[in-house]
């Protein structure tokens, strides 16, 4: 129960953060930096604009993968030992997948711009980087000692 509350907790946690930043950025929030632009965008795509042609069957298709990564964390028992991660996973998914339903493409926001032009993200991206970093290094670097062997 108290891995269930943790993953609830943190996913709509990063969700209403994630949303709550982006309405700044939709209602017209604005500042240039020497490396960093903090300026609205929409993708319409996913990483790097990516599948863009897929148009308004990309919501749906991100939804059905959030809908499977779910089932599989759960019927596979992931969520005893992720639940942190986890939470910021499908938090951060929600968020941009959220976002195309409302706005027609995710709200991305961080434009960095310091000797090359990088990708423009957001806060949800970076709640899905940290969450995969997170297990990653659960994975390789702290095995459950509970596996079968």
């Amino acid at each position: 129960m108290r891995t269930l509350a943790v993953f609830l907790l943190v996913a709509l946690g990063t969700f209403v953060i994630d949303q709550n930043i982006k309405i700044l950025f939709v209602d017209g929030y604005y500042h240039a930096g020497s490396c960093i632009d903090l300026e609205l965008h929409y993708n319409k795509g996913v990483a790097f604009s990516m599948f863009a042609f897929l148009g308004p069957y990309l919501k749906w298709i991100q939804s059905l993968l959030v809908l499977g990564i779910l089932y599989y964390v759960f019927s596979e028992g992931y969520l005893k030992r992720y639940a942190f991660p986890i939470g910021l996973l499908v938090g951060g998914a929600l968020g941009n997948v959220y976002d195309r339903f409302i706005h027609g493409g995710v709200v991305d926001y961080i434009a960095w711009h310091c000797g090359f032009n990088f990708a423009v993200f957001n806060y949800a991206d970076i709640a899905i980087d940290l969450a995969v970093v997170w297990i990653l290094i659960m994975v390789y670097f702290f095995p459950d000692s509970n596996k079968e062997k």
